[in-house]
């Protein structure tokens, strides 16, 4: 019998001067280009947050700082069955940093406004993008000591 679990994902929604930071990948069910925000895989032994950071600097060259969380959500990948549990973080754009090695599945990074987002909307990787865009103008974001992480929890 396989056992069911969901993938855990971060997600990154970095905004500045009305711009959100996407990444332009190729699907790879699809072979399609899509636009997502920076996200990925948790690493064994480390962080939400951490991944967050991770993730944003490997997809897109930019060291972030985490301000807050839009949430947590579950969506299943029509393309692959796959259940992903998602947590959205809202981040702020520090500097690109210039020894960062971007992760060769990435085409190219946009920095896009929301009517450009709209006018992509048939191009993003899931809808959880353009959700997480507009929870972000609508003001949503939580602090981020709602993340209790135990990673390397020691007594």
């Amino acid at each position: 019998m396989t056992r069911w679990h969901p993938h855990v994902t971060v997600a990154t929604v970095v905004e500045r001067a009305g711009y959100y930071l996407l990444v332009a990948e190729r699907d790879k069910a699809s072979g399609n280009v899509v636009f997502n925000q920076p996200a990925g895989h948790l690493e064994q032994g480390e962080s939400l947050q951490q991944a967050a950071l991770r993730e944003t600097l490997e997809e897109t060259g930019w060291d972030i700082t985490l301000r807050g969380i839009l949430g947590c959500a579950l969506y299943t990948a029509p393309s692959n069955g796959i259940t992903y549990y998602r947590t959205t973080f809202v981040a702020e754009a520090i500097q690109e940093n210039a020894r960062a090695v971007r992760d060769p599945d990435i085409i190219a990074v946009h920095w896009l406004d929301y009517e450009a987002i709209i006018a992509n909307s048939g191009k993003l990787r899931s809808p959880l993008v353009l959700v997480a865009v507009e929870q972000h103008r609508s003001g949503l974001c939580y602090p981020l000591n709602m993340i209790s992480s135990m990673v390397n929890y020691q007594p």
